[in-house]
Parts: C-alpha cells; structure tokens; sequence
C-alpha cells in the first residue's frame, strides 16, 4: 500500500467516525484498531499496538497534567479566584474599561490554570459581560477580552495544554512551559495597551462610574492578602522550574499544595470543594490520558505504515522555504480550529508537523510556542472558530455575531504580532529555556 493511501485510510477512518458522533479520543482508538489490523499483522499488530499505548501511559512527564488540573479546580471551587477577581477590581479604582482588564489580568489565571480554553470562556462569558453590559460597556469592551484571555493561558504557565503538547510531541516538557514566560508577558502588554486604545479612541466604550474611596494602606492590605498569594503560587513555580531546582511534575505539586495551604490558611476548604475539585480534575485527566494513548499509537501507525516519511518527503520535494512551509502548517491550524477542539488538532498535527519541523530545522520548543498560538489563534477566527460560538451561546440575547468577530479582530491581531515577532526574534522564547 502507498503511503498516500494508508495516510488516506487513517485520516479517513478518524474523520468518519467523528463525523457520525463518535467522541474524538473512541474514534481515534478505532482508527488505530483497524490501522494495526491492516498494516501491523492482525490480531498479534492489535496486542502489540495496544502494549505500546499502555507504555506511553507510564511516562513521568505525564504527572503535571492532573496535578495542574487540581490547582486550577482548587482554585475554582473554594472561591480564591472570585477573591483575586474581585480585589483587583477595586484596585483599579475608576481605570476606564477596568472590567476589561479584570477579566485580562484574572481571566488569565483562571484559564492558565483550568487548561480548558472553552471552559473559561463559557464562565467568564456568563459571569462577565452581562455585568460590564450592566454598566454600560460596550460589547467589544465586554468580549473582546474574554476571546482573547486564551492566547494567554495557553502559554504562560502553568499550562496543562503545554505540558500536553510536549508529552506528545516528545519535547522538553519544562522548557516548552518556560518558553512561555516572556511571550506571555508580552501578549499581555499588548492586550491592555488595546484596551487602554479602545477607551482613549471611544470615550463611551467603557463610562466611568463611582467606587467607594479607599485609603492606601487598605489598598495595600487588599493586594498583598487577596491578589499577591494566588500570583505568588504561579510565580514561585515558575521560578523553581527556571533554576532548575524542581521538575515540572514537582512543580504541579508544589501548585497543588501551594493552593490547598492557601484555601485553608482563607478558611474557605471544605469537603465539598475538595470533592468537587477532584472529580473536575479527574475528569479532564481520564480524557487527556485516552489521547495520549490514541496519539501515542497514532503516531506509531503512521511510521509503521510509511505515511510519516512519505508525508514528510512530499513536502520538502515542493522545495519551499522554510518560512512558507512555516506559514501553511499555520494555515492548516486555523482551518481545523474551526471545526475541532485544541486537542482534537494536536493529536491530528503533531505527529505530522513536528517531524517535518525537525526536517526543516526549527528549534522543537520555538515550534511548539510557535504551534499553541496558532492552535489559540484558530479558536478565534472568524466565520467558524469554535470559542465564537461558546461566546453566542453564553453572551445576553441580543448580542449578534457580527458583534462577536468585530470583538475579536483586535485580540486576534496581537496574537498573530506576537507569532511574527517570535519568527523574527527566535530568542524571545528560546533564552529562558537556555538558563
């Protein structure tokens, strides 16, 4: 069988099935069944498929990803981060538009550290803008921010997209989350300054409104006890994983107990929250770990089949330069990020794109930086990006989509600034890795 034909009979398989309204991680499991069948002899191709997909299960690296999850759901359910959202709020007096750099500053925490794109949107969708509407916002003021707050959770750390996009492509785990660090800082300068732009352009976009005066030493007392704690947890993680002195698993630890000491020290733990946070992150894990082991075996199948290498050689034999072969992969993100979720996308790309980078010189961990923005970016693209419709669907009644894509043009564009100054300023990404 031609490597054509193979790649054809697996991306076929998994598409149909999808198509028919299996669960992404099933229908992958099913396209690998039937792929060892064919190519790897049979029943004896299935067991040792199925061995392999077991063995790529055990792997260290894998151990941030529900202990990242944990943090986040801590964070969640025993009320810290309505704490943070709330305190920053009021540090921010009578800013213009200070709801939108709220749902910036504490959306990005939130989203970092529940690993769930779509999930963070549906809440601060419904938690958000039918508040900032209240008071006079306009809708792009209400929105935009939201839509936007993923380019940063999925790159600063902790992120346990990243930690999953590493395991898979079979990269530096610790480097790719520190990879993060500037750009992510950086995206974040370039939201507020698009924020404080669109009040300084349209002096009605956010109306300013009374708050209570509060004294400087109240104001120090609310940022120290209610925003540099939870800040303090991320901050102290990713300094440990930079020196060296833990890995990131043990960082996820750290994160986890850093946020269950700090819940307790609130008086805000309790069974229920315990209960709940557990459960949520069991959840996201069992289905992390399913695709992994369906990307694992995935990946597997298309070297033993020979579309790997047949894909690869077909690519470079168009003789195109790195940079525009650079520019279809992203292509090919966005397009997908209308129709599938994140990790649908990864398990589809990786084992595909990474070794054609790796053929074409990028640096793994400047790609992979380079590969969840695009992945972000997707989510955001109108006419069909999948957070644009999780936003129509938790936004007032009223809100149109027209409204819905005008919000997120300004945010997509930082995000596509932030992807060209990492190509043309590689180290940006690279030189904390490097330490």
């Amino acid at each position: 069988m031609e490597w054509y034909e193979a790649l054809a009979l697996l991306l076929g398989s998994i598409v149909f099935l999808m198509a028919i309204g299996m669960p992404v991680a099933l229908a992958f499991l099913a396209a690998n069944i039937l792929g060892a069948w064919v190519f790897m002899g049979g029943e004896r191709g299935i067991t040792q498929l199925l061995n392999n997909g077991l063995g790529a299960l055990t792997k260290y690296a894998l151990m941030p990803i529900p202990l990242f999850l944990l943090m986040g759901e801590i964070f969640f359910h025993t009320g810290l981060g309505g704490r943070m959202f709330s305190a920053i709020d009021k540090l921010l007096g009578r800013l213009p538009g200070r709801l939108s750099y709220v749902t910036v500053l504490g959306g990005t925490a939130f989203s970092t550290l529940s690993g769930s794109s779509m999930g963070s949107t549906a809440l601060l969708g419904s938690l958000m803008v039918p508040e900032m509407n209240r008071r006079g916002y306009k809708s792009y003021m209400s929105i935009g921010p939201i839509l936007g707050t993923g380019g940063l959770a999925i790159i600063i750390p902790p992120s346990a997209l990243a930690v999953l996009l590493a395991t898979l492509a079979q990269i530096d785990v610790a480097a790719l989350l520190i990879a993060g660090v500037i750009p992510g800082l950086l995206l974040a300068l370039f939201y507020i300054g698009t924020i404080w732009l669109q009040t300084r352009l349209d002096r009605d976009a956010a109306p300013a409104y009374d708050v209570e005066p509060m004294s400087l030493a109240y104001r120090l007392k609310l940022l120290m006890t209610e925003v540099v704690p939870m800040v303090g947890v991320m901050v102290v993680i990713i300094v440990l994983m930079i020196q060296g002195f833990v890995t990131p698993s043990e960082a996820a630890a750290f994160g986890a107990l850093g946020v269950l000491i700090l819940a307790a020290i609130f008086r805000c733990l309790s069974w229920e929250a315990i209960q709940k946070s557990v459960i949520g992150a069991l959840k996201v894990t069992l289905m992390a770990y399913l695709i992994v082991f369906g990307s694992a075996t995935f990946s597997q199948l298309l070297a033993f089949s020979g579309a790997s290498r047949g894909l690869v050689n077909w690519a470079i034999a168009f003789e195109l330069a790195p940079l525009a072969m650079l520019t279809v992969m992203f292509a090919v993100l966005l397009l997908l990020g209308m129709f599938m979720e994140q990790i649908s996308i990864m398990l589809l790309t990786v084992p595909i794109f990474f070794p054609l980078a790796q053929t074409l010189g990028f640096d793994p961990i400047w790609f992979g930086l380079i590969m969840l923005l695009s992945l972000e970016i997707s989510f955001t693209t109108p006419p069909f990006g999948l957070l644009l419709f999780v936003m129509k669907g938790v936004a007032p009644p009223g809100t149109t989509m027209r409204e819905i894509y005008t919000s997120a043009f300004p945010f997509i564009f930082c995000s596509i600034l932030l992807v060209v100054l990492l190509i043309i300023f590689p180290n940006m990404a690279l030189f904390l890795p490097s330490l």
